[in-house]
């Protein structure tokens, strides 16, 4: 079965009641920790005034119980190490060049960011996220690579209105895992202000959960999205969106749009 259909089948079988069940009684083990995060991401999403605040802490808590390479998914050095390398070729063989200027939403600590930043001019990186905390880690990981020559900028926000960013400035936004952790609104924030900051040629790849089912979330972190849904989302605000193919033939478990001014 080709990879986007396994992903399609997959999604159709979490969102029943039934494949929980089932999981649960096969990883007996994971129930316990199951609870837990429940429990914590309750008590967060009951302190906090809305999901990027919420996320926010989510970002705060894994940092400093996890450490900042589990925060942004990879448990390993070697996962965060082979995922960034695998966001940055797939960029590059899609004509990236030193002299674009590059945002990446989410940045983290810069796991596809570093080799961004040591591939594209001295100032050609923004990286932004909601989370301070992982924005120091990302501060660590420019020292620690040697990086402080190209001069990156690594900014907090609050929101995806980039409007501290000016117009037409950017040739690619990138955003991975973002909106496989973003509720419908902030999507749609984000699609309604990003043409604003896209050179004419430019374009803004990002990576979602993909669903055939019942679009769906899971605690409030893991979204599931159908892919007609985010294209009308574009369209709406005068943008093309498709899926790639080719990240889709490929072995990440989400898949991508590719947006462009219309």
């Amino acid at each position: 079965m080709p990879t986007g259909e396994r992903l399609r089948a997959m999604s159709r079988r979490r969102s029943s009641l039934t494949f929980k069940l089932r999981y649960a009684v096969r990883h007996p083990e994971r129930i316990r920790g199951h609870l837990r995060r429940a429990a914590r991401d309750a008590w967060l999403r009951a302190s906090s005034r809305d999901h990027v605040a919420y996320y926010r802490a989510v970002m705060q808590h894994d940092v400093a119980h996890r450490a900042a390479n589990a925060a942004v998914g990879s448990p390993s050095e070697e996962q965060w190490l082979r995922f960034g390398r695998f966001q940055f070729r797939y960029l590059r063989q899609h004509g990236l060049l030193p002299r674009h200027r590059v945002l990446e939403i989410g940045c983290g600590n810069l796991r596809a960011g570093w080799h961004l930043i040591d591939y594209l001019d001295a100032g050609n990186y923004y990286g932004i996220d909601i989370s301070p905390d992982i924005l120091f880690a990302a501060q660590q990981t420019v020292a620690d690579r040697g990086l402080q020559d190209k001069l990156p900028h690594l900014t907090p926000v609050r929101d995806l209105r980039f409007a501290f960013l000016p117009d037409g400035y950017f040739d690619v936004v990138h955003a991975h895992s973002v909106f496989s952790h973003s509720p419908a609104e902030v999507v749609e924030e984000c699609l309604a202000h990003v043409g604003r900051i896209l050179t004419p040629d430019g374009f803004f790849d990002f990576t979602f959960n993909r669903t055939e089912a019942a679009e769906h979330h899971v605690l409030h972190e893991d979204f599931y999205y159908r892919t007609e849904t985010l294209v009308a989302a574009a369209e709406r605000h005068g943008l093309t969106a498709r899926l790639m193919e080719d990240w889709e033939q490929s072995s990440h478990r989400q898949s991508k749009l590719r947006v462009t001014r219309s």
